[in-house]
């Protein structure tokens, strides 16, 4: 089990992260577009990595290589909402950036069996910026954090975060 505490610590076999949060805290119930992490348990799905920066990853996670049409549909009108999709269109929510926040994106599996419209997507683990600074309701590590949990984990680890 993950948890993760709304102080920005992530705690996996006793093992301590720092980590950034929702820049509008967490929350129990989660809207699109409100930059709170959603509390609760989940479960973690793939792992998307940019392949041209990130060497040897190594996890028991399912990894795909990041291509530069992949994005997240995180248009509550979209029949795709909530789900990986291939497109040119800018205001999606892009894998392939310019910056290194989504060089290794691990999916939390929120709002996804079943997807309810407006209650959040887009959910990942992905990198921190410098000083932690809040994210749009995902949780960030650093690098070599991020790489050492997904050595440890498995498709049976949960991730719990709590208010």
């Amino acid at each position: 089990m993950i948890i993760v505490n709304k102080n920005g610590t992530l705690i996996h076999n006793k093992k301590r992260y720092k980590c950034a949060l929702g820049k509008n805290g967490v929350t129990k119930k989660k809207k699109e577009g409100d930059k709170k992490t959603p509390v609760g348990v989940f479960s973690l799905g793939n792992v998307f990595y940019r392949r041209d920066k990130i060497r040897n990853l190594k996890t028991n996670l399912k990894k795909i290589a990041i291509k530069k049409k992949m994005a997240w549909c995180d248009d509550p009108k979209n029949k795709f909402y909530n789900k990986l999709i291939l497109t040119n269109d800018q205001k999606k929510e892009r894998l392939y950036r310019k910056d290194s926040l989504y060089d290794i994106v691990v999916v939390i599996n929120y709002n996804s069996k079943p997807v309810i419209k407006n209650k959040g997507s887009a959910i990942f683990i992905h990198l921190a910026r410098k000083k932690y600074s809040g994210t749009m309701g995902c949780i960030g590590l650093k690098k070599n954090d991020l790489i050492d949990l997904l050595e440890k984990v498995t498709k049976k680890t949960k991730i719990k975060i709590t208010a």
